[in-house]
């Protein structure tokens, strides 16, 4: 049996990249949220200053991922052999998280302020507000969503989701505002913004949870990728079949533990080459592989146990 751990990319360069984005996003959010928080209060809106606190609550995520990297790119020690990338999931999960708690706070704060009426109707700035966080907000997310594509971060992926959640929140915000500008009976329309907000927010928490609940719950690939990962396999040289394929998700990348089935006529050495390039073929073309692990089985005789 043997191993081999794949590496994507340059960490220094990787890390440079990663932190340059989260700043970006990270001083954008803090302005932001400042301006929206304050065109809230000063043009009476309750649902543009939700909207000012959901932006806040972004800049705990940028932090998050700023303290985060350092430590899920580190390289496998004696104490992590499979290095350290489920750090990144959890960050990805907090993420997630503090979603859902910013979303439900906004929503009960908003149904149970449903009956108050507004003594004054929204002013203009806080639709002001609410339409530069739409074009903000998307912009940081387009930028966050392809660096992390590139970089094939989960972490950065979330984040960019948490940019165009608050980006889309600001749209019924906007809808709901203008309106409530214009026709000062219809204040209510100020807390419905503010519970769409909150359902928006769900559900980009849900879009960032459910994948790092499989990756910590060791959830592995899809048949279609067991499949690529078999097909390879079976398609070297010197393998006759393969079963016992497993696999589980370590950060952005795919482990396999996979048995190949050989001559059992040929040399321990033979065997160790057939088995070396599997792995080099399952790193360079699998879905996203960054470790193997290889099990050599004469075929004849697991035919007959099977």
């Amino acid at each position: 049996m043997e191993t081999t751990q794949g590496a994507k990319g340059s960490p220094p360069a990787y890390i440079r990249e990663l932190r340059r984005v989260t700043w970006i996003g990270l001083t954008g959010n803090v302005l932001l949220s400042a301006f929206k928080i304050v065109a809230g209060l000063l043009g009476h809106s309750q649902a543009v200053f939700a909207d000012g606190i959901h932006s806040l609550s972004d800049t705990s995520t940028d932090v998050a991922l700023l303290i985060g990297v350092r430590y899920w790119v580190a390289p496998p020690d004696s104490h992590h052999p499979h290095g350290h990338s489920r750090i990144e999931t959890v960050v990805t999960a907090i993420v997630g998280i503090t979603l859902v708690l910013v979303a439900l706070g906004i929503g009960y704060n908003s149904l149970v302020t449903m009956k108050e009426q507004h003594t004054q109707a929204p002013g203009p700035i806080a639709l002001i507000a609410a339409l530069t966080s739409i074009l903000i907000k998307e912009l940081l997310y387009r930028w966050n969503i392809l660096v992390g594509k590139r970089l094939k971060s989960p972490a950065l992926i979330a984040n960019a989701w948490h940019h165009r959640s608050d980006g889309l929140s600001s749209v019924p915000v906007a809808i709901a505002v203008g309106a409530a500008t214009w026709f000062p009976g219809w204040y209510f329309l100020d807390h419905i913004g503010a519970c769409l907000v909150s359902a928006f927010i769900l559900a980009a928490a849900w879009k960032i949870l459910r994948p790092a609940f499989v990756q910590l719950t060791d959830g592995g690939a899809s048949p279609a990728e067991i499949r690529l990962i078999e097909n390879i396999c079976r398609s070297t040289d010197g393998v006759l079949h393969t079963h016992k394929c497993r696999t589980r998700r370590l950060g952005n990348g795919l482990q396999v533990d996979i048995h190949i089935q050989v001559k059992p006529s040929i040399t321990v050495r033979e065997g160790h080459a057939i088995s070396s390039v599997v792995k080099q073929e399952l790193l360079g073309r699998g879905p996203d592989v960054v470790d193997v692990i290889t099990h050599l089985e004469p075929f004849e005789e697991s035919k007959k146990e099977g």
